[in-house]
């Protein structure tokens, strides 16, 4: 656990420079706007410890899967974001020297991310071998008012020379990823162009040898010089290389003088424009950046950026570390995916690093739509939906891949076009809850939006084929007179090909039910709509619905009677019975320390598993039985995945377990900002954000929805003196306030009135005021 970076409520601050800790810093201080992001690199250039990184939405390789063997049914490729052409690049040669701050003495350093107004500065004095030192000021962003372009000032000042300055404004297209197999480049030149104070790099992805289509991309740059803060003239001269363009600048400069470079940047992509255009529009585009200039630009941003926090801050008082985590959380979701655009997903990692390849998991619709159902736009989450929708088609073929038929879809683990591209067959072929969470997302959005119309248009087609999938993959057992789930992997990653994991096996039944329910809903809302569905799926509704229905009333789960508990799955308690507790500090985490054949035989957990489900569907346990559950498995879980804390946390708070509540949620909340898991320096765990939105929300706030109302039951932490959040919830906007003496304050900022339950009373919220 790293604790370097100073605690402010709207800022993340590294006062002095720590290179050890310079990749996690890069990380934290990523920056991003739904189109495009950038990793904290210095502008300047590293030699040092760093990882380039800059991505473009959309954007991806398919990379030849690595193995050894081949199984039928296997992924071709492992589908990655790549490192997109550096944008970034401002090199800066004093005399005959390079200014790098890993050969320099670095003074007065600090980095600072300002999450109230949406960008990133960088100051230090850097003395280099020859003595000559000089001052630099840094400060950028990525536009959400531009969201294809970025802009950054940079700001130089010799202090104790006079000479020669060269300043080298670049486009960098020869990048690769670390992970790249054997070091290979995705990148190939289509064209390069240089002008006065400007550049353009035209790029095309390799081919591939996977039907993926090849991508381009036009980065540009264009910039002005300032001394003093005064424009002047100066003489560029334009250098093209092989996926590289730049202009070089050559100034005579006196101590104190300030030359400042103003850099507006571009990714033109061809998901959003044809290929024909992209240069005439990426020159276009950045016209414009530099017509408005970068005061006016800036001011857009911090208006944009207020816009967002009216309506997603949540207030903390009395907590500052918990005030600036929940903040930085908001912050990185929300520069990760506005919902524009129904093509794009989250990706495990966001815009801040390569692991996990930037593709869909399930961390979506699990952790991600709560927090968009409330925050944003009916259309955001709706969006997300769409998203698998669109991909049902490829989920139905991944499913016939591994002998399934007849409508039959199984979503893949990991990708980004709807075709599985997981490279771990534990995962691709076993780790099939992932589809109860693609139908749980889809109940989950209707029982919040209240868009019911949404079943006939989108939802029952999915439903079905995920429904579909689960009649043939359940088995019938002769020896239990049951039906069984074989050779599955549930969220617990640390045991694979288990038989009845309780929670695979719940959620699937639960999915059975979900589609027959949907499907009497459709009948007597929408009866010509719902023909038409069985007309085009092809469902025989007679025998399909009864072996659905049978399946429900003869499921296997494994359970303790002893203990009073469900077990993970079959022969769990044939485990060693020894706690997390009793593992030594220098065995964390586990992941890192210990082999895979001694973790799999360990009784330690990755992520909630059993509690995974009863999160889901508590409405359908008892307090009693959550309890029991939780004081069995929490004590076991290593929490070595971003996504175990949060669940423990709302749970713990709907046990009132405060302190657990509150450890839970400090653990979710700063897992990057502290690097909990040791592995910040690979990206920050953007899907897991979201998870810390609702450890405060429906952990603290209790925030659930019962027969189309809304229902709260707020607690405040010991710690805290209160806090507040903001909802939407249909048509309103609300703001709840949650003082320490357990008061609750429901305000109507947008909306007709509404009634609300909180503690268990129904309460009348006014209507807004009309002006």
């Amino acid at each position: 656990m790293k604790n370097y970076l100073t605690h402010d409520e709207w800022c993340i601050i590294e006062e002095g420079f720590h290179p050890e800790y310079n990749e996690i810093t890069e990380s934290i201080m990523s920056l991003g706007n739904g189109r495009m992001g950038q990793r904290g690199n210095f502008e300047e250039g590293y030699s040092g410890k760093t990882l380039q990184g800059n991505y473009v939405a959309g954007v991806y390789f398919p990379d030849k899967t690595r193995v050894g063997w081949w199984k039928n049914g296997y992924p071709n490729y492992f589908a990655k974001v790549i490192n997109a052409a550096n944008w970034l690049g401002v090199q800066i040669e004093l005399e005959d020297e390079k200014l790098d701050l890993a050969n320099c003495q670095v003074h007065h350093f600090q980095r600072t991310l300002n999450m109230k107004e949406g960008w990133l500065s960088r100051s230090f004095v850097a003395m280099l071998p020859s003595g000559k030192q000089v001052g630099v000021t840094a400060k950028r962003f990525c536009s959400l008012t531009y969201d294809e372009g970025a802009v950054i000032r940079y700001c130089i000042k010799p202090l104790n020379f006079d000479g020669k300055l060269t300043i080298i404004p670049y486009i960098d297209g020869t990048i690769s990823n670390r992970d790249s197999n054997y070091d290979q480049k995705f990148w190939q030149e289509i064209h390069r162009e240089t002008g006065f104070a400007e550049g353009y790099l035209h790029l095309t992805t390799i081919p591939n040898p996977y039907n993926v289509p090849q991508f381009e991309v036009v980065t540009g740059q264009k910039f002005d010089l300032y001394r003093d803060g005064a424009p002047f003239h100066f003489k560029a001269l334009p250098v093209k290389q092989d996926r590289y363009v730049s202009s070089r600048i050559q100034l005579d400069v006196i101590a104190g003088e300030e030359i400042a470079l103003v850099k507006y940047a571009c990714n033109i992509s061809d998901q959003n424009h044809s290929r024909e255009e992209l240069l005439s529009i990426a020159k276009n585009y950045l016209q414009k950046m530099s017509d408005k200039g970068y005061e006016a630009l800036l001011k857009e941003q911090i208006q944009a950026w207020d816009q967002k926090w009216q309506h997603m801050d949540i207030v903390i008082e009395g907590d500052v570390a918990a005030q600036q985590a929940i903040r930085f959380n908001l912050f990185q979701l929300s520069q990760t995916y506005t919902g524009e655009d129904d093509r794009l997903n989250i990706g495990p990692k966001g815009f801040t690093g390569e692991k996990y390849g930037g593709v869909t998991y399930w961390d979506t619709e699990a952790y991600c739509i709560p927090f968009y159902l409330s925050t944003a736009e009916p259309k955001v989450a709706r969006n997300l939906l769409i998203y698998r929708w669109k991909q049902l088609g490829k989920a139905i073929e991944n499913a016939e891949k591994l002998g399934f038929k007849d409508g039959a879809a199984l979503y893949p683990m990991v990708t980004m076009n709807g075709e599985e591209c997981h490279n771990e067959w534990e995962i691709t072929f076993e780790e099939i809850h992932r589809n109860g969470a693609i139908a749980y997302a889809i109940h989950d959005y209707v029982r919040y939006t209240g868009d019911r119309a949404y079943l006939g248009e989108y939802g029952f087609e999915v439903l079905l084929g995920i429904a579909r999938f689960w009649s043939q993959r359940i088995t019938w057992s002769e020896e239990r007179q049951k039906f069984v789930m074989l050779g599955v992997t549930g969220p617990n990653e640390y045991e694979n090909n288990v038989n009845n994991n309780w929670y695979t096996n719940y959620i699937a039944c639960w999915c059975l039910r979900y589609v027959l329910e949907v499907a009497e809903e459709l009948k007597s809302t929408d009866g010509e709509r719902y023909q038409a569905l069985v007309q085009q799926l092809h469902l025989a509704e007679e025998t399909e619905f009864a072996r659905f229905q049978q399946i429900i009333d003869q499921m296997h789960y494994p359970a303790s009677e002893e203990l009073g508990i469900f077990l993970q799955q079959d022969n769990y308690l044939d485990k060693e019975n020894i706690l997390v507790s009793d593992l030594r500090p220098e065995d964390r985490p586990l992941n890192q320390k210990w082999s895979w054949d001694r973790i799999l035989r360990s009784p330690f957990i990755k992520q909630a598993d059993v509690l995974q489900g009863l999160y889901f569907f508590e409405e359908e346990f008892s307090e009693e039985v959550i309890r029991r559950n939780y004081d069995y498995y929490e004590p076991r879980t290593v929490h070595e995945s971003s996504l175990s804390p949060c669940v423990h946390g709302i749970l713990a708070s709907g046990l009132n377990r405060p302190e657990k509540a509150y450890e839970m949620y400090l653990r979710t909340s700063r897992l990057d900002l502290d690097d909990y898991n040791n592995d910040t320096e690979d990206g920050l765990h953007i899907t897991s954000m979201a998870g810390t939105w609702m450890s405060i929300v429906k952990g603290f706030g209790g925030l659930r929805i019962k027969d189309g109302q809304l229902h709260l039951s707020p607690t405040c932490p010991q710690q805290w003196q209160g806090y507040s959040f903001n909802i939407r919830f249909r048509d309103n906007l609300l703001d709840i306030k949650v003082s320490a003496d357990g008061g609750v304050i429901v305000e109507n900022r947008e909306g007709d009135a509404l009634n609300v339950w909180v503690n268990g009373e129904e309460r009348a919220i006014a209507a807004v005021e009309k002006a």
